[in-house]
């Protein structure tokens, strides 16, 4: 586990996560501009603070928690926020 990946771990244990997938998919982008100003990742969250909130709510709590993490070491981020009862 990377830095990165390990900051997004702890700023989201605010959220309360049951369950959180943190997918580093960076490698997958070398070379591409925006790859030099931070990482690609994908998120699985499910979380109890979800419930009653729309996709674009959740993903401002998400964002919210992230921080600066989302202005300087994160290009990009691919979210799937889940209540427990949405969850697989």
């Amino acid at each position: 586990m990377n830095e990165v990946e390990a900051l997004l771990r702890e700023r989201l244990a605010a959220l309360s996560p049951l369950r959180l997938e943190v997918v580093n998919d960076s490698a997958l982008h070398a070379g591409h501009a925006g790859a030099r100003a931070g990482g690609h990742y994908r998120l699985l969250i499910v979380s109890r603070e979800f419930a009653g909130k729309t996709t674009l709510q959740r993903h401002r709590l998400i964002h919210d928690a992230l921080g600066e993490l989302m202005r300087s070491r994160i290009h990009a981020l691919s979210i799937r926020s889940l209540t427990p009862d949405e969850a697989p």
